[in-house]
């Protein structure tokens, strides 16, 4: 399986993604075969400061899961209840 075939998997959700000349947490908007259109969020803000679309041959890691996606998820969620 190829990265970019798992990253389709993951569209809409928030996870932490480095590839060669960056590394952000943010949300994957879309996933094609040849990009990936990223929002990137600014940790201290919890808003998103860009959008960035990424060559996919460039990505070198994702990861979806753990504490601080886990943190982003949940102060994300809690704004929702402000609005």
């Amino acid at each position: 399986m190829r990265l970019i075939d798992k990253l389709k998997a993951f569209e809409h959700q928030y996870v932490f993604l480095r590839w060669a000349t960056g590394a952000e947490y943010g949300k994957i908007k879309y996933v094609g075969d040849d990009y990936v259109e990223f929002n990137i969020i600014d940790i201290d803000t919890m808003e998103y400061r860009e959008t960035t679309i990424i060559n996919s041959s460039l990505i070198l890691e994702a990861i979806f899961g753990g504490s601080d996606i886990s943190r982003i998820v949940a102060e994300i969620s809690s704004m929702l209840s402000d609005i």
